[in-house]
């Protein structure tokens, strides 16, 4: 039966590789780039991390190799590379203007590409494919959690439960670390209920973070009410998986949502003494746009508007 599967997948990865061009890619879809070199671009936009280090583990690809694919970036005025930050022995690897203006074609290339495989499908038909995809996604993400790899992050869509766990989790972390009141809880469930009561696919999604499938984490994207921008809401990493990078994934899953939505801009408010939330935003690419001081969940507080422009 495994025999079976196995086959089975294979086929389908032969079909689709033929099917969306990868074996070549820039003549596919008119550009310079191959598959591999594509997905680099693609990870400079979105991740909220670029060290070399971070891209070769996102996209599972050979130090040299990651190594002569950013010279030849470099050389053409993509990107520009530098000591991090954080490590001064990681590169650190940021776009130019010219790479972001290359990584907006390929996004808009790619996705009118899928939009055409999608044209000629009926409602139904596209929504019994991505429900399929999300099964076949899930089976094999379960697969690996099964494996044994450890400390596993996982970040999916939520199930029954996750809602009252996000305002669970939202009220007691703050009111152990900043005491806040009950308040605090009280505005969360109404962001949950509204999410929850009816939001916009394809324009609207939440996001639970797994650690070796456990709840860890949670975030949500939804549609401000200024044109063509996207609010971030409800950032939560549980105390117990922090430092594992959770909440810079959860950013930056957020963000990628929203740049493909075709959102212009992604927005949220915040509070300085969230320090380290405040950090994530930072490496993520917002920037503070406004401060005002209020009393709100029991304290004097100082709010902080952010956004990022895609």
């Amino acid at each position: 039966m495994a025999t079976g599967t196995a086959q089975e997948m294979r086929a389908f990865n032969r079909f689709y590789t033929n099917l969306i061009g990868a074996l070549d890619y820039s003549r596919h879809l008119h550009t310079p780039y191959t598959l591999t070199e594509a997905r680099v671009l693609y990870e400079l936009v979105n991740a909220p991390r670029t060290d070399a280090a971070d891209l070769r583990s996102a996209i599972s690809v050979d130090a040299g190799q990651l190594s002569r694919m950013l010279a030849r970036f470099e050389e053409r005025g993509l990107v520009s590379r530098g000591p991090s930050g954080r490590d001064a022995r990681r590169v650190n690897v940021v776009l130019t203007d010219e790479g972001r203006e290359a990584a907006r074609q390929l996004e808009e290339r790619s996705q009118a590409a899928v939009e055409s495989l999608l044209d000629g499908m009926t409602e139904a038909e596209r929504e019994l494919l991505a429900q399929s995809l999300r099964t076949a996604r899930g089976i094999l993400e379960d697969g690996t959690a099964r494996s044994g790899a450890a400390d596993l992050i996982r970040l999916r869509a939520p199930r029954p439960g996750d809602m009252g766990w996000i305002i669970e989790r939202n009220a007691s972390v703050y009111a152990a670390e900043f005491g806040w009141d009950g308040t605090y809880e009280a505005l969360v469930a109404r962001i949950v209920a509204e999410f929850a009561a009816g939001h916009e696919a394809g324009r609207e999604a939440a996001w639970i973070a797994e650690l070796d499938g456990r709840r860890a984490g949670c975030v949500m994207c939804v549609s401000d009410s200024a044109p063509d921008t996207a609010r971030l809401r409800l950032l939560l990493v549980d105390p117990a998986a922090r430092g594992h990078g959770l909440g810079d994934r959860l950013v930056g899953e957020c963000v990628g949502f929203a740049r493909a939505a075709g959102y212009r801009e992604v927005v949220l408010w915040t509070n300085d003494v969230l320090a380290a939330a405040r950090r994530i935003y930072e490496r993520a690419g917002f920037e503070l746009v406004a401060e005002s001081r209020h009393h709100s969940f029991g304290h004097d507080l100082n709010g902080q508007d952010w956004r990022l422009r895609l």
